[in-house]
């Protein structure tokens, strides 16, 4: 009982402090307004806190930064980036039609073309493009060919963890603009960089190339092909006809006439592969001209160069962050440190923390 009254009286005292701070208040309520004064007299009250703990941070930041800078890039801790970028145009004006959707489903990728927003007037081959960067099969060619999980030391989940860490650093960006795709790769070496790039161009071109969007590019690379057939089958037909004639003085008279009769079909058979040969060079040539007169849909217009200059970090942008991070942390302590001097100093505060203590 005695310790219950006790602690009554202290409430009811606690109470009446209560009331008569609030009377105080209502009758000098400029009291309670923060001073633009009092700010800056805490704020040169703990001058140096501040002072110190900003220059401190500065020298920090600096030094952080030439040792990163100094240290080779294998070693470094904040290695500079390069990012190599490769330009593209795609031609989007013959995809609105939705030849590009009827093109993928006869191809047996209609889920291709659904994952990638091309259906019926929203074609886009700009978005397909795009699609193919996020496809696993391309990320994991790249990841193949350049090693990447032994690159980027991965040891637990390696196919999905490469795929993630190159998803990271190869961006495909599309400008709808100017129709330019490009797309870049960021490393710390930047002859490796622009090797990925490079690879990954010449893969989304192939993979335009394998569904035959582009006639004009598939036929010309069948001409290609057929041309180089023709031409190796013209110089093994003279070969052979060579070889004939010289066999002719070695043979005896009646091995003659059938030796003769045999150069005689190669003969025709050279002839008309010749022929055969100056016909797809036409072809070749007629071919060349008309897409000289059209917008392919898919064309490099710029490849990726070794960059002689970082991307990224900016070192000189990291200090000032530190900085100025340093500068409103050291002013958030320095009212802190004021508001607790203040509580200290007020015998009513302290009674209010003793009694808080007690209960």
């Amino acid at each position: 009982m005695l310790c219950f009254s006790e602690e009554n009286e202290i409430w009811r005292k606690n109470l009446d402090n209560e009331n008569v701070e609030e009377e105080r208040r209502a009758q000098n309520p400029e009291d309670d307004e923060i001073s633009l004064i009092d700010l800056l007299a805490v704020l040169l009250r703990h001058k140096w806190l501040i002072i110190i703990t900003t220059v401190l941070a500065m020298v920090f930041a600096v030094v952080f930064s030439v040792i990163s800078l100094v240290l080779p890039p294998e070693k470094s801790y904040l290695p500079n980036l390069y990012t190599p970028k490769a330009l593209m145009l795609i031609n989007d004006e013959t995809s609105s039609s939705g030849s590009l959707s009827s093109m993928i489903s006869a191809s047996g990728l209609g889920g291709l073309a659904s994952l990638a927003g091309i259906s019926g007037g929203g074609s886009s081959y700009s978005g397909l493009a795009t699609y193919f960067v996020t496809t696993n099969s391309f990320l994991d060619a790249v990841v193949d060919e350049f090693d990447l999980v032994e690159r980027f030391e991965i040891e637990k989940s390696p196919r999905a963890e490469s795929r993630e860490a190159l998803k990271k650093l190869l961006t495909a960006d599309f400008d709808e603009d100017s129709s330019v795709f490009s797309l870049s790769f960021t490393d710390k070496d930047p002859e490796f960089a622009k090797r990925v790039v490079d690879f990954s161009v010449k893969l989304i071109e192939n993979m335009f190339l394998n569904l035959g969007i582009d006639k004009n590019l598939l036929e010309k690379k069948n001409l290609e092909q057929n041309i180089d057939n023709s031409y190796k089958e013209i110089l093994n037909l003279q070969k052979r006809i060579q070889s004939l004639e010289s066999s002719v003085s070695y043979g005896s008279a009646a091995s003659l006439p059938a030796i003769m009769t045999e150069a005689s079909m190669i003969r025709l058979e050279l002839e008309a592969q010749q022929e055969v040969y100056k016909q797809l060079k036409t072809q070749y040539e007629l071919l060349k001209i008309k897409m000289a007169s059209e917008t392919p849909i898919f064309q490099v217009i710029e490849d990726a160069e070794v960059p002689d200059r970082k991307s990224k970090p900016s070192r000189g942008m990291l200090c000032i962050i530190i900085t100025f991070a340093a500068f409103f942390i050291s002013v958030f302590f320095a009212f802190a440190l004021n508001a607790v001097e203040n509580v200290r100093k007020d015998p009513e505060a302290m009674e209010k923390l003793r009694s808080g203590k007690k209960k």
